[in-house]
């Protein structure tokens, strides 16, 4: 059917009109809304403490080489599963090959195995207990799950109030008796704990090995409350 210079204009005014509509629907303008922000932190002790220990052996013959790494850590875990409070798990199992002059002059085999442990002095004694065979990599301290939630749900309760006690003192400033929460976000943030490496003279010794120092410290846990409030019209 042919298009009458009617149905033209009819359809350039629809098109014209139709995108203004939908932008007013999509973002309709908000009046009296303020977005505010509230904090709440505390200094926390850390109580878990990570030592990563590693085996490793370089030379000609692989299955030597396996066969000496398979022996040192299954002597590590047996060590360790004799005392209680500390976990143990196994890390990543490597092979790699070692060149001199773009030729392959033997293998070099490594793994790793991870101690976790609130009882600081069990974890040293151990450690200077596999430090006659293993190698001690890292060590790093941190916040458990149990006492992190348990802190952070302290701090939402505190950051939420706080955030409260803003929007009230800024009702009432602007002259206002009442506001309504449009929406609110609640953000646990925590400082990092980067495992410290340990330098190459902790490596494995054949003789007695005195317990490392280990001294946890502490991390501050924070909790931030951001949101938007409506000034209500009474």
């Amino acid at each position: 059917m042919p298009t009458t210079p009617y149905r033209r204009s009819l359809l350039l005014l629809i098109c014209l009109i139709l995108p203004s509509l939908l932008y007013a629907e999509a973002d309709p303008i908000r009046y009296d809304q303020v977005n505010l922000s509230a904090q709440a932190s505390m200094e926390v002790d850390n109580d878990t403490l990570i030592a990563v220990l590693y085996a490793q052996k370089e030379g000609d013959e692989m299955s030597l080489l396996t066969d000496t790494i398979n022996r040192q850590i299954s002597a590590a875990l047996d060590t360790v599963k004799k005392t209680d409070g500390i976990k143990v798990q196994t890390l990543g199992y490597q092979t790699s090959p070692i060149y001199q002059q773009k030729r392959l002059a033997g293998w070099r085999v490594k793994q790793s195995i991870r101690l976790e442990s609130r009882q600081g002095e069990k974890l040293s004694q151990i450690l200077s207990q596999l430090q006659k065979s293993l190698a001690l990599e890292s060590i790093s301290y941190t916040i458990s799950t149990e006492r992190r939630q348990s802190v952070e749900e302290t701090l939402i309760r505190e950051a939420i109030s706080a955030f409260q006690h803003r929007a009230e003192l800024v009702t009432g400033k602007l002259g206002h008796k009442t506001y309504r929460l449009v929406e609110m976000s609640i953000n646990t943030s925590g400082r990092p704990i980067h495992p410290r490496k340990m330098r190459a003279g902790m490596m494995a010794m054949e003789s007695a090995v005195s317990a490392p120092s280990l001294e946890a410290g502490s991390q501050t846990l924070q909790v931030n409350v951001n949101g938007r409030i409506e000034l209500q019209i009474e």
